[in-house]
């Protein structure tokens, strides 16, 4: 049995890796501005904290994942909402990491969130952990997110960052998203339908955090997402067809971009990445291929 502790524990991904690691026996911390959404969301099976002041030196935790992160799709990229979204990512993993230093018992291992954002706009290229980056917003806040968490690497802790695709999942995020306006009949592609998306079912990131923390030899940064990556007018396709619907109606780029300014990029370009250091080093995905993640997910539903 092992102490974790959770930052973003209320979130799609956090909740879902809480109720694993509750349901594997683990003891769990979950450190959110909203304790009191904690105590609804997991009653008393959690320690909900608002700061990582709260937790007393001589209490040993054993692993620290890190998925805290304003949402950065719900609105336009204001100056004020761009350092919001950055002090939420870089300013807390910084924090976190300055925390981590004073403790004279350390973790571990540190997992910490990024995003497939990182290699910014890739086209129909195919991106692995190695390749290159197209500078731009995305990359440079993912960038320095990920340069804070490794920082953790010079303490003794093994570190861990996760560059996560589009989460799938019946409670909420993308899907629910996309499913909405298909089920009304005005759902459709974006822009051109090209852009890649790195999808990824709730089942198989949970999968991938619980891998990552018990083989104890993988470090640095490793793709989150589904070896089979498709277009947006792919998965439109799928999903209006898993759902029995039409998606005849396109979204054009130009009112995404009127609408949404820069952060209409995040709908309108994408990235072909693949989890190549996750498959060499034997994880196997529950749902590899995209209709199968679909079907288990909206009859869930």
């Amino acid at each position: 049995m092992k102490c974790y502790l959770i930052l973003g524990g209320t979130g799609l991904i956090g909740s879902a890796m809480c109720k694993h690691l509750l349901d594997q026996g683990h003891q769990v911390m979950v450190m959110s501005r909203d304790p009191d959404k904690v105590k609804a969301q997991f009653e008393m099976k959690v320690c909900p904290i608002r700061s990582l002041s709260e937790i007393r030196p001589d209490v040993v935790i054993d692993v620290v994942i890190n998925l805290a992160g304003e949402a950065i799709a719900d609105r336009r990229w204001s100056k004020k909402h761009k350092g919001v979204i950055e002090s939420s990512r870089i300013g807390l993993t910084e924090k976190l990491v300055e925390w981590l230093s004073a403790r004279e018992q350390k973790p571990e291992c540190l997992i910490s969130g990024s995003a497939v954002g990182w290699y910014g706009d890739g086209g129909d290229k195919i991106l692995i952990e190695q390749s290159t980056f197209n500078d731009e917003y995305t990359h440079r806040l993912c960038d320095e997110w990920e340069q804070r968490a490794l920082r953790a690497a010079s303490l003794g802790i093994r570190v861990c960052i996760i560059r996560t695709g589009l989460v799938l999942s019946a409670n909420g995020g993308i899907l629910k998203k996309m499913s909405q306006p298909i089920k009304f009949g005005v759902g459709g592609r974006l822009g051109s339908g090209d852009q890649y998306m790195p999808w990824i079912h709730i089942d198989d990131m949970v999968a991938i955090l619980d891998f990552l923390v018990v083989n104890e030899q993988l470090k640095g940064v490793f793709n989150a997402c589904s070896p089979n990556p498709v277009s947006n007018r792919v998965f439109t396709k799928i999903l209006a067809k898993t759902m029995r619907r039409y998606a005849l109606l396109a979204v054009p780029a130009c009112l995404l971009k009127i609408l949404l300014g820069e952060m209409s990029r995040l709908l309108l370009t994408g990235q072909r990445a693949i989890p190549k250091h996750m498959v060499d080093n034997g994880f196997r995905f529950t749902y590899p291929e995209l209709a199968p993640a679909l079907s288990a997910l909206l009859i869930k539903k």
